[in-house]
């Protein structure tokens, strides 16, 4: 079992900034990607920003320029820094891990946050 705890989410007027924080435990052995989706009423979910073990990135066009995905290995944990926060990017965001929970990659596993609601006003 692999539990994902995020936190930073809340109420943030245009142009201003939030962090979101994802801390991954339990039955991991490595982890290999983590990730930030968002889905918003009525509409589907969608990547915001990925992240590999290695630290390559990956960003929607939607945020590139504005938001920063980083990640602290030695505490799986996964870090999104938005800034220049738009009234669009008010949603539900959610954390992704993907990884092993043993050293041969035969189990492996793709946990979900329980997410945290991001509203943006004008």
């Amino acid at each position: 079992q692999v539990q994902l705890v995020e936190s930073g989410g809340g109420l943030v007027q245009a142009g201003g900034s939030l962090r979101l924080s994802c801390a991954a435990s339990g039955n991991i052995f490595s982890i290999n990607t983590m990730g930030w989706y968002r889905q918003a009423p009525g509409k589907e979910r969608e990547l915001v920003a990925a992240i590999t073990s290695g630290g390559s990135t990956n960003y929607a066009d939607f945020v590139k320029g504005r938001f920063t995905i980083s990640r602290d290995n030695a505490k799986n944990t996964v870090f999104l820094q938005m800034n220049s926060l738009k009234p669009e990017d008010t949603a539900v965001y959610y954390c992704n891990v993907r990884g092993y929970r043993d050293l041969l990659r035969k189990s492996s596993f793709d946990s979900w946050g329980q997410g945290t609601q991001v509203t943006v006003s004008s």
